[in-house]
């Protein structure tokens, strides 16, 4: 097995666990971006691509992480947040498979590594364009503050603090801002809207803005061996993001963004 074919092995595990725990607790979650294209023009993985991307609205998302740890103990898997994991500055969780170790391209950090799963959370966001914007900038200035903070970077230089010169202070401040990103991401929470935001997403803000039936109507696909969740108005939401999403990009293209180093049960995959 190639490289890319023992990472989507990993995945495809952490996949059917994380399944298992949204079936048992009646957790609704939906592929998104790069694997609900996945599903759809390959029934199942890209087979460039490294990583998968789920996402669950904040309610159905705050069950997850509540339920999460118990379903996890004495696994394998670890469930990393900006809480579990204080060196972790994403404002989404990754499920990580500990067996594993990786590394990722231009992202140099202290967090916790390991073959991981993303799991974003769909927040609602008002009607107004003004507004909408104006709540992202106070996201992304608290979001692009944390990860300067932790050290995120895109390359490793001699500048670069290691993890025993991070002061308590250093990670009580940025414990609260934190706390003021998500406060920001929930700020809608209760309201009537009828659109939610992936505020995570590396797309062009619009791209993952989703309507209500979008997120709510969901249907099963093929993907690889299981069957997942995706929503039931795919078509519209892959027009939206990719243009003709059944065209395959230049070959050129056809790399994988993210994976640098492999190491599965103590040894590098190559």
């Amino acid at each position: 097995m190639s490289q890319i074919e023992q990472l989507h092995r990993v995945e495809l595990g952490t996949l059917k666990l994380i399944i298992d725990i949204c079936k048992k607790h009646h957790i609704e979650y939906f592929m998104i971006g790069g694997s609900l294209l996945g599903t759809i023009r390959h029934d199942g993985f890209i087979p460039w691509d490294d990583d998968v991307d789920l996402g669950m609205t904040r309610r159905n998302y705050n069950e997850f992480v509540r339920v999460a740890p118990v379903e996890l103990q004495h696994t394998h898997y670890f469930m990393q947040t900006a809480d579990t994991d204080p060196n972790f500055a994403f404002s989404y969780m990754k499920i990580l498979d500990t067996n594993t170790y990786i590394e990722e391209k231009n992202n140099v950090n202290d967090a916790r590594k390991g073959v991981f799963v993303d799991i974003f959370p769909l927040d609602k966001i008002p009607h107004q364009p003004e507004v909408r914007q104006a709540v992202y900038n106070r996201f992304k200035f608290y979001d692009t503050t944390i990860l300067l903070r932790l050290g995120y970077n895109v390359v490793r230089t001699p500048f670069r603090k290691d993890p025993e010169d991070k002061s308590l202070n250093l990670f009580m401040t940025v414990a609260n801002m934190k706390e003021k990103r998500e406060n920001i991401m929930r700020l809608y929470e209760h309201e009537p809207f009828h659109h939610y935001k992936n505020y995570a997403s590396q797309y062009a803000y619009n791209m993952e803005v989703m309507s209500q039936k979008e997120v709510y109507e969901l249907t099963t696909h093929k993907f690889e061996s299981i069957e997942v969740a995706i929503p039931k108005h795919y078509d519209q939401i892959l027009n939206r993001m990719y243009g003709d999403y059944m065209q395959l990009p230049d070959e050129k293209d056809q790399v994988a963004k993210h994976i640098d180093t492999l190491v599965i049960d103590g040894k590098q995959i190559e």
